[in-house]
């Protein structure tokens, strides 16, 4: 498996409910092939929006360039990561989704369904999604701007 073209190695910060665990080491290991740098924050924890939380925080604080959720439909894990200030998560089933998600929404945080996704589209989704870049200058970017606008009024 090729590796990201980055200078600096891209941070991931990795969770799960016990539903995805299966999946989050599979995820795991291909970030790791791709060059990155992973933490995993865990996945035994049924509460799964605590691990979003965590992962959220993470992402947010700048502590890790982006996050990656896994649950059995990967929703909750969505609606949880969301609630965090800072987080763009983006819940993605195929892998054009995945890129607009980064390059028209800005979207730091990806979910998963376990239950939902095969391995393989998600390995392809995964990969999709690590290689996009936010794209500055284009007709997304005042939409952008005005859902971070409202997050930072509001402060979600």
């Amino acid at each position: 498996m090729t590796q990201l073209s980055e200078e600096k190695k891209m941070t991931v910060a990795v969770g799960c409910d016990p539903n995805a665990a299966q999946l989050k080491e599979i995820i795991m290991k291909q970030l790791q092939e791709l060059g990155c740098v992973v933490k995993d924050f865990g996945s035994d924890d049924p509460i799964y929006a605590r691990v979003a939380f965590d992962v959220g925080e993470a992402v947010a604080a700048k502590s890790f360039d982006r996050g990656i959720l896994l649950c059995g439909t990967g929703i909750g894990m969505s609606i949880a990561a969301n609630k965090v200030p800072g987080v763009y998560a983006a819940l993605c089933a195929d892998t054009y989704s995945a890129e607009r998600a980064v390059k028209s929404n800005n979207c730091n945080v990806l979910t998963l369904g376990a239950f939902t996704t095969g391995t393989e589209v998600a390995k392809q989704i995964v990969r999709t999604w690590m290689e996009a870049r936010w794209q500055t200058g284009t007709s997304s970017e005042p939409k952008v701007a005005c859902y971070m606008e409202y997050a930072v009024k509001h402060q979600i």
